[in-house]
């Protein structure tokens, strides 16, 4: 994506800030496709106009996980908490003067979700939120797609997008090979899942091989 079409599209976004609502805006894509660094770049754009609350945030615990029998399935659409952040976003689609909501982040470094992260206060126009499962239609995420005004697909060619995985995982504490592995079974297998959704979106956009993940 080059400068032209970040200006584009921060264009689209601060349109939508500026309708006189609580507005929210989703950015979709499989594992790898630049959704964090995209809505980072749009959050920055617009400075106080928006807020960012990654659905990352609603990761089950470690601990959980282990007793569901899911760890080693981490990322698929039922290790998420989808109630819990379907519950979030009607929170801010409907914003209460005084009242700050609180969201979750995910720490990479400690691969566990974290309570009372992201602050929204009342006045923030424009909410952006991006994660793998916005326009997933099982396992409880069905409600997501009708609490977004509008959603963005993002698309990186496959060989970029399993790279850039693949050094992600390892700058976060895998073994390059386990990193491989762990690709090329679980991240993958959500992504052929992430892509049924695509057709749902308002908008695809095609990133270059200069995206980040």
């Amino acid at each position: 994506m080059d400068s032209s079409d970040l200006t584009g599209l921060t264009a689209r976004a601060r349109r939508l800030a500026l309708t006189g609502k609580r507005r929210i805006l989703g950015i979709a894509g499989p594992p790898g496709a630049g959704k964090s660094t995209l809505a980072g770049q749009l959050a920055d754009a617009l400075g106080p106009l928006a807020a960012l609350v990654p659905m990352d945030g609603f990761h089950l615990a470690r601990a959980e996980l282990e007793r569901l029998g899911r760890a080693t399935r981490k990322g698929a659409p039922d290790t998420f908490d989808a109630a819990g952040y379907a519950a979030l976003l009607r929170r801010l689609r409907s914003p209460e003067p005084g009242t700050v909501v609180y969201a979750p982040a995910f720490d990479r470094a400690l691969e566990e979700p974290v309570a009372g992260s992201v602050p929204v206060a009342p006045d923030v126009a424009l909410v952006i939120t991006e994660g793998n499962y916005l326009l997933h239609a099982q396992d409880g995420w069905a409600p997501v797609r009708g609490l977004l005004d509008e959603v963005w697909f993002l698309e990186l060619d496959r060989d970029v997008r399993v790279r850039r995985l693949v050094d992600r995982h390892v700058r976060f504490g895998k073994p390059r090979a386990d990193a491989e592995r762990w690709v090329a079974g679980s991240d993958e297998s959500n992504a052929h899942l992430v892509d049924r959704g695509r057709d749902l979106a308002d908008l695809v956009v095609r990133l270059g091989s200069g995206a980040r993940s």
